[in-house]
């Protein structure tokens, strides 16, 4: 397999809102993601964006149809579909509880409290927090507390 380009890790998630700008500003001050770029079109309408956390890449624009793209599918924002969620986000942090704790401060509405997820001997245990943004999108931030064993 192939070396990915620089700065991008193999798998990176786009997110839709209906309020991109907003967004992005709320994601940084929330849950401690960095602009790395940021692309507005006409009347500021956020067209792409790439926001990163460590070497994680999310990127994030205006939700509805896509100009000079009406053949692709409208981005959606689940605030447009009664909260109806078709994924969730998970990363890693260093430390979930004060993570948590900033994300909480930020408007994060907490939706499972910080707690250990252990998996069995066999396997690994997290401790992780739940989280719905300002426009629903579920986010998981886990803090690894146990490896699995080496087999």
């Amino acid at each position: 397999m192939k070396q990915t380009p620089k700065g991008w890790p193999r798998l990176s998630s786009a997110l839709y809102y209906n309020e991109a700008a907003a967004a992005i500003d709320w994601l940084c001050a929330a849950f401690g993601f960095v602009v790395r770029l940021r692309v507005e079109g006409e009347g500021g309408r956020i067209e792409h964006s790439e926001l990163t956390y460590g070497d994680a890449l999310i990127m994030v624009s205006q939700a509805g149809p896509r100009p000079g793209r009406e053949h692709f599918p409208p981005g959606v924002s689940p605030k447009s579909i009664n909260g109806g969620n078709t994924q969730c986000l998970m990363l890693f942090v260093d430390s979930v509880d004060d993570h948590c704790a900033h994300a909480r401060a930020n408007g994060a509405t907490i939706v499972d409290e910080p707690k250990v997820h252990d998996y069995g001997p066999d396997y690994w245990a997290d401790r992780s927090y739940g989280a719905v943004d300002i426009e629903g999108h579920l986010w998981w931030f886990t803090q690894r507390i146990r490896d699995e064993p080496e087999k």
